[in-house]
């Protein structure tokens, strides 16, 4: 896998010591521990704002993840597509199917150790259905799904337990989302 922001020689532990002090600084708690095996799909909810991104950077530098994340192409314009991508993203053309979930279990049975983080809602805007993407990637990779959160109304961000999938989606999505029935994102009226 590539270099990124989180496995950069020199720089990364450097960011690492400033997001504990910012996030200290912010008020913020995180919560989770570093991973010794770092192999599971993230997911990152309530997504409802663009200061979600730097306050998970920040944590995920704290709890010493590799991560990688899924996000629209827009976010990749040229100059700036190689500064996105050192940040660990993943363009992603919504316009066409590009069979993202099989190009990703691809990943997974190629890599032992990967960590991509789906925001499932797809957006920051206010949505009443998640995206299953995550979930199918998770089910065909046979890899756990980490609850990742963020809650305005406590001031914590960070990752909760591993969920196995089963594949009953119904079933399983009906208990992942009332894991997040009760976090409020950094913009509330998305939330």
């Amino acid at each position: 896998m590539r270099t990124t922001v989180f496995s950069t020689p020199v720089l990364t532990p450097l960011l690492r010591v400033i997001s504990i002090l910012l996030l200290k600084l912010l008020g913020w708690k995180t919560r989770g521990e570093p991973l010794d095996h770092q192999r599971c799909v993230l997911i990152g909810a309530p997504h409802t704002s663009n200061w979600d991104f730097p306050l998970m950077l920040m944590v995920v530098l704290k709890l010493k993840l590799r991560v990688f994340w899924m996000g629209k192409h827009t976010l990749f314009p040229f100059p700036f597509g190689w500064f996105m991508k050192w940040l660990g993203g993943i363009p992603i053309d919504r316009t066409a199917s590009h069979n993202v979930v099989n190009e990703t279990v691809r990943q997974y049975a190629e890599n032992d150790q990967l960590i991509v983080l789906i925001p499932p809602e797809g957006t920051r805007k206010k949505v009443t259905k998640w995206k299953t993407g995550f979930y199918h990637i998770a089910n065909l990779a046979k890899v756990p799904i980490l609850l990742g959160y963020v809650d305005a109304s406590t001031r914590e961000a960070g990752f909760a337990d591993f969920y196995e999938p089963s594949g009953d989606v119904d079933k399983d999505m009906e208990e992942i989302l009332a894991f997040y029935a009760s976090k409020k994102g950094l913009n509330a009226e998305n939330s």
